[in-house]
């Protein structure tokens, strides 16, 4: 017999399937970047070898309890311990993000039915926050997602206490998670938790002033959160900053609610999603306002499941039954169907999939892979963007610059202009090298690798 448990660990090995052989397909094209694979792996090595977690690619010695405060990430060490290569994070990811979509198939299958919850359980997976997220290399949000989504089951169920439970190790991801925190911790006073309420919007306020104001700037080489200084604004006026620039921050709020047919918006769960779309609108960062990258992933649980809390204030509204009993049959199949098309006609990354030619490694990669294989394990190495995640796993690799080139790495290897292969980054010539003492040794596959003369 088919029950809402088992069908949710159904629908989520299916995306893990899906996410996994998309990440890591990706990765073997030469699509994966250093920046944030390379980056994260160089994390996890340091970790996994009792080591503090230096990502030479930010910089050198540059440790990343600098940038972000993610302890998180350590409990990836000893896996990679055992399997040490960046495919090791690209599984992890997946299988985190295929994870959230437990608890929330489970809600809707708990309440309409394993058919219904089915169809929102994939449509969660393939919603486009966690395509984004799931195609786009390795980033500790990956391990927000599924306490969220935990979380806010736990709220629609009625389960505060719990609720508040699987809130505090948010904390432990990434400072800005510390909003959801809040948000939860302000949701639960509002519901009479009043204790539990204030003493999580106390925790997460404390935990995110430690983290940007001492555990990150101690170790950070300019003593300082960087962050704090990419909000400059671009608008005298605070609420036209919120909104402008319209044309990418409207379309990104309904992008959000849209998938699920606004039904969210009749809960007040939808409330947990203001703190961080406030954040990222009031930051001057473009990439922050838009649809792209991993930035909504982790918003995404919070909106499928106040659309079943929104639905079931529905139900109880007072409209007429033959009325909400028909939105009740219809959402889980316009759930599913709003994810799937875009993905069945290439509008999001798991399309590619579905795409013969894109299963197959260009000839020039494996070129590439080639003369890769000339450096040797252990060896010093200033890479470019798409070339240093394939080597980080047996390097010591820098970002191809004139900071790391000072300190004379043996090798550098560089991507041409080829937007298969080439990456963004790029900010050392063949003449600079040939002045920095670099000799080309090789050249193929769209890369060119170069050797310090003797």
């Amino acid at each position: 017999m088919i029950t809402p448990r088992s069908v949710s660990w159904v629908v989520a090995g299916t995306l893990l399937t899906a996410y996994s052989t998309l990440s890591v397909h990706r990765h073997r094209r030469m699509e994966s970047t250093g920046y944030d694979l390379g980056i994260f792996e160089q994390g996890v090595r340091g970790y996994a070898h009792f080591r503090a977690p230096v990502a030479e690619l930010k910089g050198p010695g540059f440790n990343l309890l600098g940038d972000h405060f993610h302890p998180v990430i350590a409990v990836i060490a000893p896996l990679y311990r055992l399997f040490p290569s960046p495919v090791t994070l690209l599984v992890v990811q997946s299988a985190l993000l295929a994870l959230s979509a437990v608890p929330v198939t489970r809600l809707w299958a708990d309440r309409h039915g394993v058919r219904a919850g089915t169809c929102v359980g994939l449509g969660y997976g393939l919603a486009w926050g966690v395509q984004q997220a799931a195609v786009f290399d390795f980033h500790e949000i990956a391990f927000a997602v599924p306490l969220v989504a935990r979380c806010v089951v736990l709220l629609a169920r009625g389960r505060d206490r719990a609720a508040a439970a699987w809130a505090v190790p948010l904390l432990l991801v990434k400072e800005d998670q510390a909003l959801i925190v809040a948000a939860v911790g302000a949701l639960l006073f509002r519901r009479g938790e009043r204790g539990i309420g204030a003493l999580l919007v106390l925790l997460a306020v404390t935990v995110a002033a430690a983290a940007t104001l001492v555990v990150i700037p101690a170790f950070n080489p300019d003593d300082s959160y960087k962050y704090f200084g990419v909000t400059e604004p671009d608008s005298d006026n605070p609420l036209l900053r919120l909104v402008t620039p319209m044309a990418t921050k409207g379309p990104t709020v309904l992008a959000l609610l849209a998938p699920t047919l606004f039904l969210g918006l009749r809960s007040p769960l939808t409330l947990l999603l203001l703190p961080t779309l406030l954040a990222r609108f009031w930051a001057s960062n473009p990439f922050l306002w838009g649809t792209e990258f991993h930035y909504s992933a982790v918003l995404m649980p919070i909106v499928f499941v106040a659309a079943f809390d929104g639905l079931r204030r529905v139900r109880t509204s007072g409209l007429p039954d033959r009325l909400t009993h028909g939105i009740t049959r219809v959402a889980p199949i316009a759930i599913v169907t709003a994810a799937l098309v875009p993905t069945v006609i290439g509008a999001q990354p798991l399309g590619r999939l579905l795409d013969p030619s894109y299963g197959r490694v260009p000839s020039r990669v494996d070129a590439a892979r080639t003369i890769l294989t000339t450096i040797p394990d252990g060896a010093d190495v200033a890479a470019s963007n798409h070339l240093a995640p394939q080597l980080t796993g047996r390097c010591r690799v820098f970002k191809l610059a004139p900071a790391a080139l000072a300190l004379r790495p043996e090798w550098a290897v560089s991507a041409d202009l080829d937007p298969a292969v080439a990456g963004s980054g790029e900010g050392v010539t063949a003449q600079e090298l040939a002045a920095w003492g670099y000799r080309p040794v090789a050249r193929g596959g769209g890369i060119s690798l170069f050797r310090l003369r003797n």
